[in-house]
């Protein structure tokens, strides 16, 4: 990426595809953002510009390289795939900005841990300009959509309930399906997963409560 190439991807803003991190401190809240880019649909995040656009850069880049590849290889699980490259902002390169580009992972779901010492963390998602933390119902969609065999539904009585209901309302989250389905929420929560790798449903990730809402239909 050059120069020019930097102040345009800027201009943006942060988004669902763009992320601006002053510099690498705290790198274990920075891991969470590549997690959300690769569980989602991949992102740049831009070390050395700040959250309202300026772009001071920082003054020794390959230390913030290292700090942030050493937590992208102990705190997350498993290990992503991403690129960097330096972006000089004078012709002394006295100062920098990073650009990480991370595609959207196959191995998905990822997870940010808490530590090193930790087996297991949190998985994230892209939700605009904020990365949030999976529910459970995510996560099981970014697993069993990756699998190459199609799933059999079958539309049986709670199904109809849901499909009747989603006729009335533009959505609908688990709660409130437990609510009209008289399911506990397993059970509520796995018809849910199934109609949405089915591409029936669609979900619609919240950092408070998740809902889901009917497909969109794909004209042939």
């Amino acid at each position: 990426m050059e120069l020019k190439d930097l102040y345009r991807l800027v201009r943006r803003g942060e988004g669902d595809t763009l992320e601006f991190k002053r510099k690498a401190a705290h790198p274990e809240k920075i891991v969470r953002e590549f997690v959300a880019f690769a569980n989602t649909k991949g992102g740049n995040v831009l070390i050395g510009v700040d959250d309202n656009g300026n772009i001071p850069g920082v003054k020794y880049a390959e230390e913030e390289i290292y700090v942030l590849n050493k937590a992208l290889a102990k705190l997350c699980k498993p290990r992503l795939k991403y690129e960097y490259n330096i972006i000089p902002l004078d012709e002394d390169e006295s100062r920098a900005v990073v650009h990480y580009k991370v595609p959207e992972s196959k191995k998905r779901p990822h997870y940010a841990l808490p530590d090193e010492n930790t087996d297991w963390g949190k998985a994230y998602v892209r939700l605009a300009d904020k990365s949030i933390q999976a529910s459970k119902e995510v996560r099981n969609v970014i697993k069993f959509s990756k699998r190459k065999y199609g799933k059999i539904l079958q539309i049986q009585e709670k199904e109809k309930v849901l499909l009747e209901y989603l006729g009335e309302h533009e959505s609908i989250t688990l709660s409130k399906f437990q609510e009209i389905s008289k399911l506990n929420r397993y059970k509520a929560s796995w018809i849910l997963v199934n109609l949405v790798v089915s591409n029936i449903l669609k979900i619609n990730p919240s950092d408070k409560e998740d809902t889901f809402s009917m497909a969109p239909i794909i004209n042939l």
